[in-house]
């Protein structure tokens, strides 16, 4: 009997713990002091360390990482308004938690973290990047509710960021309701101290909503300081009309590059209806050291009375300073800050390429020469190029926009990584693509001929590229300088296009009263030429030259005396007419290529670089052509380069139809350029 007893009261005891437990899920009210137990909802990089670190984003990829509290919590009650109505209302919350952004490469960080309330935990339609695994370009709205306060580490232009390190209120929209610079106004005398979010040390954010004020309050401190009486950003919120019934609370972060940051929470507590739990420092969980290694103890060993030897050993010490610190000098000036980000170090660049030695240099071109070489924090390949440059008009615009073409993300894009800035030089870091330039595989005898299935896939997939250049990205941007040494082969032979940005820096040299016009002869538009005005059809035309180009293997302007081939545009065009048009196919495949591809390629070539701008596809039209959503209209009123040149000797320039107006929201950017035509401002 004492037994049954004793199990009917453990039985009894267990009841009541569970109605507790379920009493505190329903209240609200949870403490993490480390995640080691705790049951958290986990997707993307997101993973808790065995000592109980949440981490959020690693050092190793590129992407999200997400982490919720399990259960929904009820953020909305009904309050009675009269005798016959009721009204819903947001609950007074309150959450604290502990944060770390660490680099292994200290001056490279990437985006932030977020603390959000959002109506469901499956955030998995959010971008990376500068969305930091909230939104993305479509669903910011607010038809999808979402409360955020960001820790914001990189200076977004598109979203009104105040600078690259600030504290902000999000709803609905990643264009913060109220922002300020990351700190804390000091308890002692209320002045304010600056912080700075990716210094690899753990902070404190508290969030407070008052639901009768209609208020919320966002506090930020360094670990063990305590709680600032006064608020870093106080903003009036009725949030009763941004939450629904339940909502999951929890973290998101984004990292860029991979090798950028560790985005860790330590610990994190959370309550309805009043203060939440504080947080004991000393059971959180320890960082991961990532920074550089702690200065060597011998310099700490209390050295004899100065000799002659020890003077000769500091001047040799402040000799090796001197001559290590002008031989690594760069040049940085105030405005750079914003893009700090995406600035390296020259001292790295100058050890990834081993020196820039000859054994490492990839090739030469107008503006310079491209090198290889090895980031070894990161574990990262990458090709360096050297610009001279002289001029300092327009370089802030031009590294603006070198910082903005980073931010491009397609898989058929060579990325741009980011600048270093020494002396008389501009560095340019693009991600490294193992098997080189398109150009080598179609005019050298030493490489293997591609086989046809290779050279279609590298078509559509600088199609697509230009696509989102054009239609797809924030801005228009316009590449100007499309062709086969400028499309890149990754390790699976895709084709990325790159070299974006050097010719937008030679226009900032260029003097005002010239019209300047870069380019390849070959692949430049008629309009072009007669005007230096650049739009998302010149592109187009350099398209349909470059599609030519990799059908038939042969430059768009040959060397051969044969006047019927000088011009590949022409070359084709008279094949197609005398119905021949697949012999002009690249004669290295012998015969081995898809004829129906080959037509549909060829003709669409011609379209593309029609002389007139109006009757040339956007690149929308020309990927439906190339999924044969649509068939290509009839070219037999398509005339040819010589005829064209013929018509304005005689006087008909009018024939040559001007290119449309372009839209204003236009980023011009370009690659490395074989030719640049000066003429004399009219």
């Amino acid at each position: 009997s004492q037994s049954l007893l004793a199990l009917g009261l453990l039985l009894l005891l267990s009841l009541s713990l569970d109605g507790e437990v379920a009493l505190a899920a329903e209240d609200g009210e949870f403490a993490y002091q480390g995640f080691a137990t705790a049951n958290l909802t986990l997707d993307g990089l997101a993973t808790v360390m065995p000592n109980g670190l949440l981490l959020l984003t690693d050092t190793e990829s590129s992407n999200t990482g997400h982490a919720f509290h399990p259960a929904p919590l009820q953020f909305l009650l009904e309050s009675s308004t009269t005798t016959t109505s009721s009204t819903t209302m947001a609950r007074s919350f309150s959450t604290t938690f502990v944060f770390a952004i660490s680099s292994r490469y200290d001056g490279l960080t990437s985006y932030g973290l977020a603390f959000v309330v959002a109506p469901t935990s499956n955030l998995s339609t959010a971008n990376g990047g500068r969305y930091m695994g909230l939104l993305n370009a479509t669903n910011g709205t607010a038809s999808h509710r979402i409360l955020a306060v960001e820790l914001d580490t990189i200076m977004d232009v598109a979203f009104r960021d105040i600078d690259s390190n600030h504290v902000g209120i999000d709803v609905n929209s990643l264009v913060s309701r109220q922002a300020k610079p990351a700190g804390y106004y000091s308890n002692e005398n209320g002045a304010f101290q600056d912080l700075r979010l990716n210094s690899r040390k753990p902070m404190q954010v508290w969030v407070d909503y008052d639901a009768q004020a209609r208020r919320i309050n966002v506090t930020l401190a360094p670990v063990q300081v305590p709680k600032p009486r006064n608020p870093l950003l106080s903003e009036v919120i009725d949030l009763s009309t941004v939450m629904v019934d339940e909502m999951y609370v929890g973290f998101s972060a984004s990292s860029g590059t991979p090798g950028d940051n560790h985005h860790s929470v330590l610990g994190w507590s959370f309550s309805f209806d009043g203060p939440a739990p504080a947080l004991d420092f000393f059971k959180l969980p320890a960082l991961p050291r990532l920074g550089p290694k702690p200065r060597s103890k011998i310099l700490d060993v209390v050295l004899p009375p100065a000799t002659v030897s020890l003077v000769i050993a500091v001047l040799a010490a402040v000799f090796f300073f001197l001559w290590h610190r002008r031989r690594f000098a760069e040049v940085r000036e105030d405005w750079e800050d914003e893009f700090g980000p995406h600035r390296f170090a020259y001292k790295d660049l100058f050890h990834a390429t081993e020196g820039f030695s000859g054994r490492n240099l990839l090739g030469v071109g107008g503006f310079g020469r491209v090198y290889r070489g090895l980031l070894s924090a990161f574990n990262l390949e990458v090709a360096v190029k050297r610009v001279s440059h002289d001029s300092k008009q327009g370089l802030r615009e031009f590294i603006a926009e070198v910082v903005s073409i980073g931010r491009l993300q397609h898989r058929n894009l060579a990325r741009l990584l980011g600048y270093c800035r020494r002396k008389g030089e501009l560095l340019l870091v693009y991600e490294y693509m193992e098997n080189g330039s398109l150009d080598k595989y179609l005019h050298t005898q030493n490489k293997p001929a591609l086989h046809w299935p290779e050279r279609f896939r590298i078509i559509k997939g600088v199609a697509s590229s230009l696509l989102y250049l054009h239609e797809e990205w924030e801005q228009i941007v316009i590449h100007r300088d499309i062709k086969a040494s400028n499309v890149l082969l990754d390790s699976q032979m895709n084709g990325r296009l790159g070299d974006f940005g050097l010719a937008r820096l030679y226009d900032h040299v260029t003097v005002s009263k010239t019209t300047h016009v870069v380019g390849t002869m070959g692949y430049l538009a008629l309009e072009l030429i007669r005007t230096g005005k650049a739009t998302p059809l010149t592109d187009v035309f350099a398209f349909g030259v470059f599609i030519l180009e990799v059908a038939c293997g042969r430059r768009p302007i040959n060397s051969s005396k044969d006047i019927t081939e000088l011009v590949l545009v022409d070359w084709v065009l008279e094949h197609h007419r005398n119905g021949s048009i697949l012999d002009v196919v690249d004669p290295r495949l012998m015969g081995n290529f898809n004829t129906e591809e080959g037509t549909l390629l060829l003709k669409l070539g011609l379209l593309c670089s029609y002389p007139s701008a109006n009757a040339r596809p956007s690149m929308r039209k020309v990927m439906q052509y190339l999924n044969r959503d649509q068939s290509i209209p009839d070219l037999s009123a398509y005339m040819s380069y010589n005829r064209i040149a013929m018509m304005q000797n005689e006087g008909f320039d009018s024939y040559v139809m001007s290119y449309p107006s372009s839209n204003t929201n236009i980023c011009v950017v370009s690659g490395e350029s074989s030719v640049s035509i000066l003429e004399e401002g009219r």
